[in-house]
């Protein structure tokens, strides 16, 4: 990878936390001047997301009338008037204006006079009601034959739907939910809306519609060709069981980030002529227990319907992680899904003429049950392209830019490829689509040479903030900071040539130097040395010039303080420490301990001390030997703020060591110049069925 010092500025996490504020602020300003229309819109679209079909819209179009009919009856039908007793007796019942009672549900009487709507009144039993009534018909003198008829009824009220409807509610929006909700495995899922589908697997099986071909893949050749025999093997079986070979059932593609582990299964999609079943490690994790173990068994009954057939399980991490860690009581659940899917990959459940193909970012966490031979049979590791793999993805991103009619894509690709070392194949993607963009943002017709630089800085050091406007004080000690980086670097012999050197601010920093790493695996402890010399250049032009220094080498800082613990504690380059060598805590991870005493503890800071302070002092005296020319270049960064390699050259003369830049150069003594891309003999027909090989158990 590029190697860039950016003079970072220690006021730029707090910026820009008060400008997402500022930003944050403006937003709901213009949220409230616009009368709240965002926040509507928001809510619509999330009701549009609610998934609803026909018979859905039906069954809430029913439910609805039914249960406005129930209030609109309840709440609008005929209702009497309340009366006391006494009323009753002295207003109604002695005059003779009732008609007919009706005792209703034991708890309160019509009454129902000749005309008008009917009244009530309440009871406190049947027997006392007919009691009083006797008494009251005798005071009045009637006898049996004038008695008033009372009838008993009973009727709702509407109290019991009132309390029972939020229940139904309640139930019927969870029916509703887990047939058109995740608990229904999804639209369109083979369980058809129902709530138990949740054990069906979400793997989808692809035959067709796949674009990308092996011929897009590039910078991985041995993966490729791994690849290939898997392809081979499934079309062309008799080729290998005429030896008595038998098909690995598995390969684990690992690496960092961006290499192209997701790209060259898609490809494997692409070329075969079988099926490709492809699932999410993520897939199989879910809050319900069991859900993970039965939806491995229903992904590979799938695969097995199908078969033969490539099974690709991305970002396996997810489900094979080690066990045993951080469970107290007994096995996850993810524990469970695991053990699923070793019986499935090797045990009672066969899974013959199935390949499983895997992908991780963390191949060293995995399970070894699920790494071993018979399981996962090869273990392929796709890191970043070296420098041929690197020209061959640029051609195959080149490919469909439009190019200027003076570039030679070829010659460009190789320009490129020796310009971004350490790139992976999706940094490479990235930067042959910003030139596309940075091209269309000035109007161009064409991609030119300049855009694909602007592209690489852009990608390395982040956006040029043309409007971040500096003080002339902090311009200036930006400039011998970097001034101080660039010189120091052009008289040690084994420092990486310099490529640029800028006081634009970009990305987080306010300045930076480009340099251009040679592909190199080892490294002596002169050249760590040299390295570190280097990366203090600035902070030493500071105490220089200034007799001060800034917060702006705290990244130069760090980048020493590393080195200088790795040749300590990890490649034993101290005599005091020994020929020894512990792993230091990787980024994010909790420390619980360390592999060694207190007192070794003490000797490494010691040791690591005394390694910075003998790098600090060799590069404080360079920088006085050489303080004319740091004066001259800071100058001159003040004049044009951004130097090039011929800048240098002016100011400083030629560089007194021997250097390579160019790919040519750089691929000298590495044998051709292109990758190779040759395949061993049996791989060579691998796109071509031989008819008169068929094996009857394939079927192809």
């Amino acid at each position: 990878m590029i190697v860039s010092f950016c003079y970072l500025d220690e006021n730029a996490k707090e910026q820009e936390s008060l400008g997402r504020e500022e930003r944050n602020t403006s937003d709901d300003g213009e949220d409230r001047g616009r009368g709240g229309k965002k926040e509507e819109s928001h809510w619509w679209t999330r009701f549009q997301d609610f998934p609803l079909d026909k018979n859905a819209v039906w069954n809430l179009g029913v439910g609805a009338a039914g249960m406005a009919s129930a209030v609109l009856y309840f709440n609008f039908r005929e209702k009497g008037v309340q009366i006391s007793w006494k009323d009753f007796v002295h207003h109604y019942l002695s005059r003779g204006l009732v008609s007919h009672l009706e005792v209703v549900n034991k708890q309160y009487v019509k009454v129902f006079p000749a005309h008008g709507n009917y009244l009530w009144f309440n009871i406190g039993s049947v027997d006392s009601f007919e009691h009083n009534l006797d008494i009251a018909q005798q005071e009045i003198g009637w006898d049996s034959t004038h008695k008033i008829p009372v009838l008993y009824s009973s009727e709702s009220d509407g109290t019991l739907i009132y309390t029972v409807l939020p229940t139904l509610l309640l139930v019927g929006f969870l029916i509703f939910a887990s047939r058109q909700g995740p608990m229904a495995g999804g639209r369109g899922s083979r369980g058809n809306g129902n709530p138990f589908s949740m054990s069906k697997s979400k793997a989808k099986i692809v035959k067709d519609n796949i674009s990308v071909r092996f011929k897009d893949v590039a910078g991985c050749e041995e993966a490729k060709v791994e690849i290939l025999e898997f392809v081979n093997f499934l079309k062309n079986p008799l080729q290998y069981h005429s030896l008595g070979a038998k098909i690995p059932k598995g390969a684990v593609l690992s690496g960092p980030p961006g290499t192209g582990k997701t790209l060259l299964a898609k490809a494997t999609a692409g070329e075969a002529n079988v099926p490709f079943v492809t699932v999410n490690g993520s897939e199989f994790q879910e809050m319900f227990v069991g859900v993970g173990p039965a939806r491995i068994r229903d992904m590979f009954a799938t695969a097995r319907k199908v078969a033969p057939c490539i099974l690709f399980i991305d970002e396996i991490d997810a489900i094979g992680r080690k066990r045993g860690k951080g469970n107290v009581g007994g096995q996850s659940e993810q524990e469970n899904t695991l053990n699923q899917l070793l019986v499935e990959m090797d045990g009672f459940s066969s899974s013959t003429n199935i390949i499983v193909l895997a992908g991780t970012n963390r191949a060293d966490i995995l399970d070894p049950a699920l790494m071993r031979p018979g399981r996962f049979d090869r273990h392929i590791y796709m890191g970043p392209p070296d420098l041929k793999g690197r020209a061959s993805i640029f051609k195959v991103h080149l490919r469909p830019l439009k190019l200027d009619s003076s570039i030679d894509a070829e010659a460009l690709a190789r320009k490129l490829a020796a310009l971004t070392p350490g790139f992976t194949g999706a940094d490479i993607a990235s930067v042959c689509n910003e030139a596309a963009l940075i091209a269309a943002r000035h109007l161009n017709h064409h991609i030119n040479t300049k855009h694909f630089e602007q592209a690489v800085e852009r990608v390395i050091g982040g956006l040029e903030k043309k409007t971040q406007v500096l003080q002339l004080p902090e311009k200036t000690t930006v400039a011998y900071h970097e001034a101080g980086h660039a010189v120091t670097g052009w008289f040690l012999e084994h420092a990486d040539p310099l490529l640029k050197v800028s006081i634009v601010p970009r990305g987080k920093g306010l300045g930076y130097a480009q340099y251009l790493p040679k592909e190199q695996y080892l490294f002596t402890q002169d050249q760590l040395f040299d390295r570190m010399c280097m990366m203090l250049g600035g902070r030493v032009a500071e105490q220089v010039f200034f007799r001060r220094i800034t917060t702006g080498a705290h990244d130069d800082l760090r980048k020493v303080t590393q080195s200088a613990y790795a040749q300590v504690v990890q490649f034993g380059m101290n005599e005091a420490v020994g020929q020894v060598s512990f792993d230091l805590p990787q980024q994010g991870s909790m420390v619980t301990g360390k592999p060694y005493s207190e007192s070794t503890a003490q000797l490494i800071d010691q040791e690591v001390r005394l390694l910075i302070d003998s790098a600090f002092k060799r590069t404080l005296q360079l920088v006085i030997d050489k303080k004319e020319m740091v004066e001259k270049v800071a100058k001159r960064l003040l004049e044009k703020e951004i130097l090039d390699r011929a800048d240098m050259v002016e100011l400083l003369g030629p560089r007194p060591f021997q250097e390579k830049s160019s790919y040519e150069e750089l691929t000298e003594g590495l044998g051709q110049f292109e990758e190779d891309t040759s395949l061993p003999e049996g791989l060579k027909n691998w796109n071509e069925n031989k008819g008169d090989e068929k094996h009857p158990l394939f079927g192809l």
